[in-house]
């Protein structure tokens, strides 16, 4: 094998039982030269003897265990630290890529030179990955993006990735929204419109069912971070983009006009309207 071009970085909490569909995905690529970091980050399953199993013969990949369990994000910066090439991207254990996903990757890298994150469209699967629907990318031109642009299949150029502070053990369920948003702080971003990314929805996902909420808190939080270190106003974009602004005006409007009211003054004065001080 030739010195491999991308890695894959691959951290695994008790899924092992869905990795036989990655492992399959990785091995069917057109892109034969590259690299599988994969760490387990503790299971309390038997996915390491599993995922042991199916990689035996394949010395693309390298395995790697946690002595005790460090979180999702740790894993992914313990996992980034030990590739060896020059591009990088993450496939959870439990979703795949389609079989162009690393060729059309790489191309992109190596025909935009100045380009540090290449990002695609996510196919959403059911259980046993059949296609449910398609989330499609956007080109992004901004650092702040609220709706999703930029997702799976992302690849990185380590040097670009290595010039932001890295993924934050602070933001959980959103990690990848921050990085994708201090990538586009130092480089470029292209977006290739194709399906690279398949997306398994069940019911221990880290964006399902009850955690759809927890994840969306956790977008805003990656949001009002990069908003800081661009010095731009989260507030304005809030309102912007979540609240109608002709019903914002109406609303404000309408508060000016009872703020200047001389009888609800005056029944302040006398007590007896409190909340005109919450005008």
């Amino acid at each position: 094998m030739n010195n491999p071009i991308i890695s894959i970085i691959i951290a695994n909490y008790n899924n092992g039982h869905f990795f036989k569909d990655c492992y399959n995905s990785l091995i069917s690529q057109t892109e034969n030269n590259w690299e599988a970091i994969v760490i387990d980050d503790a299971s309390t399953d038997n996915s390491l003897e599993v995922i042991q199993e199916l990689i035996s013969n394949d010395v693309r990949f390298k395995i790697y265990q946690n002595e005790q369990n460090l979180g999702y994000q740790k894993t992914l910066i313990k996992a980034i630290e030990l590739t060896t090439t020059p591009i990088f991207g993450r496939v959870d254990p439990d979703d795949a890529l389609t079989p162009y996903a690393l060729e059309k990757s790489v191309l992109a890298h190596k025909q935009n030179k100045n380009i540090g994150l290449v990002y695609s469209n996510c196919i959403f699967c059911d259980e046993n990955l059949n296609e449910l629907s398609i989330q499609k990318g956007k080109q992004v031109n901004e650092v702040i993006f609220l709706n999703g642009e930029i997702s799976h299949f992302a690849t990185f150029k380590k040097h670009e990735y290595l010039k932001t502070d890295g993924i934050d053990t602070f933001i959980k369920r959103a990690e990848d929204q921050d990085i994708y948003m201090k990538m586009c702080e130092i480089a470029p971003v292209l977006y290739l419109d194709e399906d690279l990314y398949l997306y398994r929805l069940h019911l221990n996902g880290a964006s399902t069912n009850t955690n759809v909420e927890k994840a969306k808190f956790w977008h805003w939080v990656a949001f009002i971070k990069a908003a800081e270190r661009r010095n731009i106003n989260i507030e304005n974009l809030f309102v912007d983009n979540f609240v109608n602004r002709k019903d914002y005006n109406n609303i404000s409007i309408k508060l000016d006009l009872l703020k200047k009211s001389r009888l609800l003054k005056l029944l302040n004065k006398l007590g007896l309207f409190k909340a005109y001080d919450y005008l």
